[in-house]
């Protein structure tokens, strides 16, 4: 097995017992992310003077027993709407200058930075993470690791990317309506939305209290590990909750023994899911009840909150780009340029009435969790479509939420939810699981999911596929 190959977990292991240096490891990752980046486009630029200074300075900490802190040596990457010092934070537009002084981390960043992690670079996204899938006039499409022709999603395809083909174990992306979960899903990894709050942010994104951050990883044990180490409160974030009550890695090791699960394959029929995807999810459902889970199907008490989403998503994107010259506005991506139009005509009656609807989501679903524990839903219902469009060629949908009718709720009403892979369809496109809990109940998702992993029901391994294989579609961009 490569150094590429391993969780963070793993590496901090063969770090303490001096079976491999961070600096070995930072060189086989950087190299990693050079060779993929012509098949799949995951990154905007590779930050390698700065990872290997990086890595040089931990493998002393570690030659001296002394590691900075969790994630002392371990290679992470970071999506392109988190600010990280020393390096440009261009959002996947052209309105962004690169020019500036640049010298600020995100609270999330901040934290990996004290605990000695290694940044090889930022991974790519929409135009300020509006839509589902990854692509944006700055840095062209972000391609799928298991098949290039497709879509890795988004709005953190390229951390997905890079996590799914070995370029670092760990990333850290965003999720205003499935930004984390989505790609996770497509490319076959794992990716948590925490708690609303859990992971402070800064600055405030324009899309408000839907837009968490949080972990993309290989594993559950990863993910809990992550988090423990980017959940810290930031006096920068008003919102930012306090610190979690122990160690989410401690969480890891209860079992679904005993735990109530609601499984509700198609939001009670008012999603369209493809065979494939719903025999997957509903084989590892069955291993949850295997597992001693208490399994019943029902549905949730919501109907589609889509429309209130789109007030709330169209009027932040219309804020975000309000500024802009006619001719700076002319750069934006069409589709961005077309909510943003939208959301200018809501009024703040409109806003209001959504944010009512909002709450009584939020309410529904706290009673929801009153009597089950976790609900268990596909992540999407689809596989992976062809890269480039906003939505799947011959469909009815007119925009990304039309596609992510499991996702974009739980932004609503900022529970946990996290996507596992728990398969493939007839075209070894990954098929992902989403679990979700109630608020604050982080813990019971991480729970769940490392049960799965240690059951066997989903696999940590990287894909290689298509590095083993030198595919070769035509870079859309190389990294700077």
């Amino acid at each position: 097995m490569q150094l590429t190959d391993l969780t963070a977990v793993q590496l901090l292991d063969g770090y303490r017992k001096g079976e491999f240096s961070p600096v070995e490891v930072t060189e086989q990752a950087l190299e990693r992310a050079r060779r993929i980046q012509p098949v799949v486009n995951a990154f905007v630029r590779l930050t390698e003077e700065d990872a290997l200074a990086r890595a040089r300075e931990s493998a002393e900490r570690w030659r001296l027993g002394e590691p900075a802190g969790l994630l002392d040596g371990v290679p992470v990457t970071v999506k392109d709407l988190l600010l990280m010092r020393g390096h440009p934070t261009l959002r996947g537009s052209k309105t962004i200058s690169e020019q500036g002084a640049w010298d600020e981390d995100a609270p999330s960043v901040a934290r990996l930075r004290e605990h000695g992690a290694v940044f090889l670079g930022k991974t790519t996204t929409p135009e300020f993470g509006w839509k589902g899938v990854t692509d944006s006039p700055l840095t062209g499409i972000t391609r799928n690791p298991h098949d290039p022709s497709r879509t890795a999603g988004g709005s953190s395809g390229g951390s997905a990317a890079a996590v799914a083909l070995g370029a670092g174990p760990l990333s850290l992306g965003t999720d205003g309506g499935g930004s984390i979960r989505i790609p996770a899903a497509f490319c076959g990894i794992f990716g948590l939305k925490p708690t609303y709050g859990r992971v402070p942010l800064y600055p405030a994104s324009a899309f408000g209290t839907l837009s968490h951050a949080g972990p993309m990883t290989r594993d559950a044990a990863d993910a809990a590990l992550l988090l423990d180490v980017i959940a810290a409160p930031d006096a920068r974030d008003w919102s930012a909750l306090p610190p979690a009550p122990g160690p989410f890695r401690k969480a890891l090791d209860g079992g679904v023994r005993g735990l109530r699960v609601a499984y509700s394959p198609s939001l009670g029929g008012q999603v369209a899911v493809q065979p494939a995807v719903a025999a997957a999810v509903r084989q590892a459902v069955a291993r949850l009840a295997d597992l001693g889970a208490y399994v019943e199907e029902t549905d949730p008490d919501f109907s589609e909150p889509v429309e209130a989403f789109h007030v709330l998503w169209f009027s932040g994107a219309a804020r975000l780009t309000e500024r802009l010259s006619p001719h700076r506005r002319r750069l934006l991506d069409p589709g961005l340029r077309e909510i943003c139009a939208q959301g200018a005509r809501y009024s703040a009656l409109d806003y209001l009435a959504a944010v009512d609807a909002r709450m009584d989501l939020g309410r529904r679903m706290g009673r929801f969790h009153e009597r089950y524990d976790l609900l268990v839903t596909p992540t999407l219902p689809v596989t992976a479509f062809e890269a480039g469009p906003e939505v799947p060629a011959h469909s009815a949908f007119r925009r990304w939420t039309g596609w992510t009718p499991f996702t974009y709720p739980f932004n609503l009403t900022q529970q946990p939810a996290a996507t596992v892979p728990v398969g493939t369809d007839g075209k070894g496109l990954p098929v992902g699981m989403q679990l979700a809990a109630a608020r604050h109940r982080d813990d019971l998702v991480l729970r769940a999911a490392h049960a799965l992993y240690e059951a066997g029901v989903v696999s940590a391994a990287p894909v290689t596929g298509v590095v083993a294989q030198g595919v070769q579609v035509g870079a859309d961009r190389e990294a700077r």
